[in-house]
C-alpha cells in the first residue's frame, strides 16, 4: 500500500513541490514550523533514515541541505532546523525549516492552519530562490 507521502509524489494529493529528480522531492509541509518548511522525501518508500542505503540517505540530505542554503538567505534565517522523526508518515522525510531562534525548534508551535495563499506564494518564492542558486534543473515549474 502506498503512503501519504507516495500519493503527493503520483501527484494523487495535491503538494507545493519545490524540488523534483529522479531520487528525491520535496514539498512544503502542511503544517509548518515557519514559513518555507520543506520536507524532503525519497520517491523510493523507505521506512526510516536506518533502513535507507547509505547512497540514498546521502542523496536525501544533499537535497536537504542545498535547500537549507536556500531558505538561510531567502527568509534571513539564522539557522535552519532539519529533524527526521518519521512518527506520522512512515516514510523518511527529512523536515527542514528557516530558523530564528530556540523556539522555532518546538514542534508544538507548527501552525496547523496556514492560509494557502501565503503557502502558495512562499512556494513561487523558494522554487525562484532555488532556480536561483543554480538548481533550475530540479526545479519544478508549480
Amino acid at each position: 500500500m502506498s503512503t501519504l507521502f507516495t500519493k503527493i509524489i503520483n501527484g494523487e494529493i495535491p503538494g507545493r513541490f519545490v524540488w523534483k529528480d529522479q531520487d528525491v522531492v520535496a514539498f512544503l509541509t502542511i503544517s509548518p514550523i515557519t514559513q518555507g518548511h520543506t520536507l524532503v522525501v525519497p520517491r523510493e518508500e523507505v521506512d526510516s533514515w536506518t533502513q535507507a542505503s547509505p547512497e540514498l540517505l546521502a542523496k536525501v540530505m544533499d537535497v536537504a541541505q542545498r535547500i537549507g542554503k536556500v531558505q538561510e538567505s531567502l527568509f534571513d534565517a539564522k539557522r535552519v532546523g532539519v529533524l527526521m522523526e518519521g512518527f506520522e508518515v512512515d516514510h523518511l522525510h527529512v523536515h527542514v525549516w528557516p530558523a530564528y531562534s530556540t523556539a522555532d525548534f518546538e514542534l508544538h508551535n507548527v501552525d496547523h492552519n496556514p492560509d494557502p495563499a501565503i503557502m502558495d506564494a512562499t512556494a513561487v518564492k523558494l522554487r525562484a530562490a532555488l532556480r536561483d542558486a543554480g538548481h533550475s534543473e530540479a526545479v519544478p515549474e508549480g
